[in-house]
């Protein structure tokens, strides 16, 4: 899809959150890879942390980021997967006021042509709360470069056309 260069860019900002019971400052490439992503992007990484899988303290971390002006934008790597520990998207769920479905379906999509039929245990969802994105990525550095490279890094580009989420940011919290 199309970057339309005679438009201004806008940079946004964006906390990064793995979700993992396992992984320290120390280890975490994923998150590396989605921090190193959004700066190389142009826009700011306002926040980054490391939370285990567990509802309420995601509820937590989230509601603080989604209230904090300083955040347009949460992605978090981490979670998506099928297994009893796996609760990103529930604590996603708790907070969104909107699901955006088609992130999911079309990160599978794009993960199947890497990974092939292991694509469907990816639980990967997004969606908006307080006028907040908040894209939900699985824990390996491919899934993000996955996420960022096939969706992210175009949606979130104020040029991109014909549509892109950074136009519609004014716009979410309208009734």
């Amino acid at each position: 899809m199309p970057i339309d260069e005679s438009l201004p860019f806008r940079p946004i900002r964006i906390a990064a959150l793995t979700v993992s019971d396992t992984r320290t400052p120390a280890d975490d490439r994923s998150g590396d890879t989605l921090a190193a992503r959004i700066t190389e992007a142009g826009h700011t990484v306002a926040a980054r942390a490391i939370e285990k899988d567990d509802v309420p303290t995601l509820v937590t971390r989230l509601n603080g980021w989604i209230d904090d002006p300083q955040i347009d934008v949460i992605i978090s790597t981490g979670g998506t997967g099928v297994t009893g520990r796996d609760v990103t998207p529930e604590a996603f769920a708790k907070v969104w006021d909107k699901q955006i479905e088609g992130f999911g379906e079309l990160f599978r999509w794009l993960s199947f042509q890497t990974i092939g039929t292991s694509a469907i245990q990816s639980r990967a969802c997004a969606g908006v709360a307080r006028g907040t994105y908040l894209f939900a990525l699985p824990g390996s550095t491919g899934a993000v470069k996955d996420g960022w490279d096939g969706i992210l890094k175009d949606q979130l580009d104020s040029r991109h056309r014909p549509c892109n989420f950074v136009d519609l940011m004014p716009r979410l919290t309208e009734r």
